[in-house]
C-alpha cells in the first residue's frame, strides 16, 4: 500500500458509532456489512436502500447515525466522508428451550450482534487514489483466475 494514503487516512477526521444488542444474527449482519465497506457515505445509503436484506435497515440507521455525529459533532461534510472500518462482532446470546417429544427439551439460541462503523473525511486529499488503487487489485485478482 502507499504511505502517503495510510498516512493521509490515519491522520484524517474520524467520526465512530456503534449499534448494540440487536437482534440479528452476526453472519446475516456481515452479508450487508461486507457491502458497503470501503464505499462513501452516499454510495453506501444506496446499496443499503436498495438491499432486500433484514439487516439493511438497522445497518441504514446506524450509518446516518454516524454521519450525524461528524456532521454535528466535528463540523465535516457529508460529501468528505466515506466508510471506512465496520465490523460486526457477536453479541450475548439469549437462551430460550423448546419442549420436544417424550420429555425431551432443544435449546434455541438467540443469538445478538454489536455492529461498529468509523466514517473518515478525506476532504484535503483526492478520492480518486483510492478507489484506483482498488480498482487496480480487483482487476490483477481477477486476472490471476484464469481463461474467462
Amino acid at each position: 500500500m502507499d504511505t502517503k494514503k495510510d498516512s493521509a487516512v490515519l491522520g484524517a477526521p474520524r467520526t465512530r458509532a456503534q449499534l448494540k444488542h440487536l437482534r440479528m444474527t452476526p453472519m446475516k449482519a456481515r452479508r450487508i456489512v461486507n457491502l458497503i465497506r470501503g464505499t462513501d457515505v452516499a454510495a453506501a445509503a444506496s446499496i443499503l436502500k436498495f438491499s432486500p436484506q433484514a439487516a439493511a435497515e438497522p445497518v441504514a440507521k446506524l450509518l446516518a447515525s454516524a454521519i450525524a455525529n461528524a456532521e454535528n459533532n466535528q463540523g465535516l461534510s457529508a460529501d468528505s466522508l466515506f466508510v471506512d472500518t465496520i465490523y460486526v462482532d457477536e453479541g450475548p446470546t439469549l437462551k430460550r428451550f423448546q419442549p420436544r417429544a417424550q420429555g425431551r427439551a432443544f435449546r434455541i439460541r438467540k443469538r445478538t450482534c454489536h455492529i461498529t462503523i468509523e466514517l473518515v473525511s478525506l476532504s484535503g486529499t483526492p478520492k480518486t487514489g483510492i478507489t484506483e488503487g482498488r480498482r487496480v487489485s480487483r482487476v490483477s485478482q481477477s486476472a490471476k483466475g484464469g481463461t474467462r
